[in-house]
């Protein structure tokens, strides 16, 4: 369940600007990197941690009030950090801004994937996500 619940256009305007939480930790073990690496290809899982906001993200915010919610796409990706094997990564997410579009309402949400024990986050997204009324 979400810690934070957002409903309708007012309430995520006025969210804009706010924290809205932290996901909980998950390690990353070689099981993991393996897994992603057989489904995508991908074998130095170089962006594994990319996909794992779409794990984290439903833990932390729920978005209601709206016919339907797009991924927008991302404005920045940046891989701040190395993900070594037995990391724990968990995710923090701000609403950067919500603005007017036609149809409903666009979002801008920093999420930084955190590692356990580094002052550095190991990924930080500009993800864009528009919300149509």
């Amino acid at each position: 369940m979400a810690q934070t619940t957002i409903d309708g256009p007012d309430a995520l305007r006025a969210a804009a600007g706010s924290h809205l939480g932290y996901s909980e930790w998950i390690t990353i073990e070689q099981d993991r990197i393996d897994l992603f690496a057989d489904a995508t290809g991908d074998h130095e899982a170089t962006y594994l941690t990319v996909s794992l906001s779409n794990f984290f993200l439903p833990q932390i915010v729920e978005v209601t009030g709206f016919s339907m919610g797009v991924n927008y796409g991302v404005d920045k990706i940046r891989f701040v950090a190395p993900v070594p094997v037995g990391s724990r990564l968990r995710c923090s997410v701000e609403l950067v801004g919500a603005s007017d579009v036609s149809g409903g309402l666009q979002t801008t949400m920093l999420i930084a994937i955190e590692l356990d024990g580094s002052a550095r986050p190991a990924c930080v997204i500009e993800s864009i996500s528009r919300w149509l009324l």
